[in-house]
């Protein structure tokens, strides 16, 4: 969840990855997307979550999101393997929700900076990637994390660097947030998006981050 520069205090945008809005170059805007927050904060298994109850599953509610935004670069060069697309893989919700009018930042209470002035590689101190990976050993029922010094990483030296730390989170994981500690406060890097076959670590976009915009 970030901030909204229009709605101080009062944001519904949703931060994610551009491979789970549109499919990038050769397919189309996806349909009907939810975000939950704090999904299965409990750490049910999944013989539990089948009988637990919605509060226990989805304590915010559910949020679907009426528009989504994402670059142009990845509209036109993304791909299942990232592409062309892969350092600007990333994308924005703006979600509403089930019930009630209060907005998404009132309901759960926060709501973190975009960091525009993330720095290189070589100068980063450690960074936090956040995700639900769901391929094996994984299920997508819980979230994990990984915390590291982070390197670089470049598909083509035509495109920008991308970041990348040592991690097992699998397929799924896609979308969750990288952060770290700017002044004292947590703030939002990027996001997970790709990783190798092995999952021996995932990477995402560093170069690409968006310029501050106040536009809606």
């Amino acid at each position: 969840m970030i901030k909204d520069v229009n709605h101080p205090g009062k944001s519904n945008l949703v931060w994610t990855a551009g491979h789970c809005v549109p499919a990038g170059g050769n397919g189309g805007w996806y349909r009907n997307l939810v975000f939950v927050p704090a999904y299965n904060d409990l750490g049910k298994s999944e013989a539990e979550l089948s009988h637990a109850n919605p509060a226990e599953v989805a304590p915010y509610g559910n949020w679907w999101a009426d528009w989504a935004s994402t670059s142009n670069q990845w509209i036109r060069g993304g791909s299942e393997t990232g592409g062309d697309g892969a350092a600007y893989d990333y994308a924005v919700l703006h979600v509403k929700p089930e019930q009630g009018a209060k907005s998404l930042e009132e309901t759960v209470g926060a709501a973190l900076d975009v960091d525009f002035s993330a720095p290189s590689a070589a100068e980063a101190a450690k960074m936090g990637a956040w995700g639900y990976p769901a391929a094996p050993p994984y299920n997508g029922l819980e979230m994990f994390k990984c915390v590291d010094v982070p390197g670089r990483f470049s598909l083509s030296p035509s495109l920008p660097t991308m970041y990348r730390i040592g991690c097992t989170m699998t397929g799924g994981s896609s979308g969750g947030g990288w952060f770290r500690v700017l002044n004292g406060t947590s703030v939002l890097v990027s996001n997970t998006s790709i990783g190798p076959a092995d999952n021996s670590w995932p990477a995402r976009s560093w170069a690409a981050m968006p310029r501050r915009s106040t536009g809606t």
